[in-house]
């Protein structure tokens, strides 16, 4: 089953929206020869950082590459390659340039080097690692954190793919993050609506709905192949089809088949492919369910029959309607007091078409009146599957690009003035970046569940047994420590030590 709290062995990570993130990369021109090489001249004393203890590492020499460069918006920035910051991508599957492995980056105010090359973790100019946050390991970490170095987490995927990320420990681990928060610090709360043109597209007429209606199906749409997962929402879907037809096509809780191999292709269901999208269209309701719950944890699920003019039945984040086009776009399972009574809303709307189409009003000229959502969309300098936007995999190495050119600058400031100029505090994540809570059953109490049933057992010990791998990096870190057999022994030390509080 994998290592608790690591992701693997149970979770699938489609990468569709990284995909089409890196296909936007911008190449240039060639590298010159040697620019990789460290700038003459002894390191910079290293001292006790506030970021990390100190250590006393040698450096890594660089050879010369040649490789594209990804330019960006450009700045004023006349250093040398050789004099810039280097940015470093742990996790080199996410790296956004291809087809080299190192690139410089001239963004809207300074300029950095990119790379995936691991082997300049150690340099003195290496300021940032960028990690992939359902990659992190924490058993596998660059350790020991060099005192000159932040940690920066890139995490748009569900909570379930690393729960480590949800407790104060881990994430407090890392200085800047881009994650779907609204709280990070680079927010990727909106990844998944390209623009609010998706959301104006017109909704199939009713009256052909009504007339699926009269074929046999049903008024609600269930879809998903991903079962078990930390939301439990086959739990509580199998309770409302006590009380409500619902169709339901995917490999959990499957009681229809589609109509035809192709749209049975899962490839076919993740993509809009035009032909599924018609089909799914002509459902009324879409039960959407998140596979785990959390603040601003919004994907295509919630976007995408919005898009089609269907109503989503949606259980995900607390916080969506802070996110809505207008007071009336969506229904929230949580509502409602129970399935049945669930059930008995959506029998009203179903038989009630004037009611029912109260519900896509938004999709009428000036029908999208959340100030919120179009300041967001406003403000938003990435893009979704948009050309003419950068990435938000180049927005966020920007990001962090910046910040470290300030906190260098700041740095050498302090240390020229002989600590007259303050030294610059240090940025750390918060635990509203991520802090997801605890899986909850997707329908009664917790207390209800046998001791023996699989959910329970899965999600509920890989949520804590993540709080005692974030403890034990965090101690690790402290200690300076770098032996991945001492990580066990703290892991162990911590059991030990939650058995003896229980």
């Amino acid at each position: 089953m994998g290592v608790p709290g690591s992701g693997q062995g149970r979770v699938s990570r489609p990468r569709c929206c990284l995909a089409a993130s890196l296909a936007l990369a911008v190449l240039a021109g060639p590298l010159a020869a040697g620019e990789w090489e460290p700038a003459e001249g002894p390191p910079e004393p290293r001292g006790r950082s506030p970021f990390q203890p100190s250590t006393g590492l040698p450096l890594v020499e660089f050879g010369a590459v040649a490789a594209a460069s990804y330019r960006g918006p450009g700045n004023g920035d006349t250093r040398r390659n050789r004099e810039l910051p280097i940015l470093l991508w742990w996790s080199p599957g996410l790296f956004p340039h291809f087809p080299g492995d190192t690139e410089r980056i001239d963004c809207a105010r300074h300029s950095c080097l990119v790379t995936r090359r691991r082997r300049v973790a150690r340099h003195q100019r290496t300021k940032a690692l960028i990690f992939y946050g359902t990659d992190f390991r924490a058993y596998e970490a660059p350790l020991p954190r060099l005192p000159h170095q932040t940690w920066a987490l890139f995490h748009e995927e569900s909570p379930m793919n690393n729960y480590l990320l949800s407790h104060r420990p881990g994430i407090s681990l890392f200085n800047y993050t881009a994650t779907f928060r609204r709280e990070s610090d680079y927010p990727l709360s909106l990844q998944w609506l390209p623009s609010l043109a998706y959301l104006r597209r017109a909704a199939l007429p009713l009256a052909e709905k009504e007339r699926w209606r009269k074929q046999g199906y049903a008024p609600v749409l269930y879809m998903q192949s991903h079962c078990d997962v930390p939301s439990d929402r086959d739990r509580y879907v199998r309770e409302l089809m006590k009380h409500i037809q619902v169709d339901s096509y995917g490999k959990c809780l499957n009681n229809r088949e589609l109509p035809n191999e192709r749209l049975r292709d899962t490839s076919t269901a993740t993509t809009e492919d035009s032909e599924f999208m018609t089909f799914i269209s002509r459902y009324k309701f879409h039960l959407a369910m998140e596979n785990a719950i959390c603040n601003d944890y919004m994907t295509e699920k919630l976007w995408r029959p919005m898009h089609l003019g269907a109503i989503p039945v949606y259980r995900g984040s607390p916080s969506v309607r802070d996110w809505m086009p207008d007071d009336l776009s969506i229904i929230l399972v949580d509502d409602f007091q129970s399935p049945q009574e669930l059930a008995q809303f959506l029998d009203f709307l179903d038989r009630n078409g004037e009611e029912y189409l109260k519900y896509l009003e938004y999709k009428k000229p000036g029908g999208i009146t959340n100030q919120f959502l179009l300041e967001n969309m406003e403000r938003r300098e990435w893009g979704v599957n948009d050309m003419t936007l950068p990435n938000y995999l180049n927005g966020f190495e920007c990001f962090i690009c910046d910040r470290e050119n300030i906190r260098v600058t700041g740095e050498r400031d302090h240390k020229k003035s002989h600590g007259k100029v303050p030294a610059p505090e240090p940025h750390i994540a918060q635990f509203t970046h991520m802090g997801c809570p605890m899986p909850a059953p997707g329908f009664g109490n917790i207390e209800d569940l046998s001791a023996g049933d699989s959910w329970k057992e899965m999600w509920l010990q890989d949520y804590w047994q993540s709080l005692d791998q974030s403890e034990a990096l965090t101690t690790m870190i402290h200690h300076n420590e770098s032996h991945q057999g001492r990580f066990w022994d703290y892991m162990h030390e911590i059991f030990l030590k939650r058995t003896r509080q229980q």
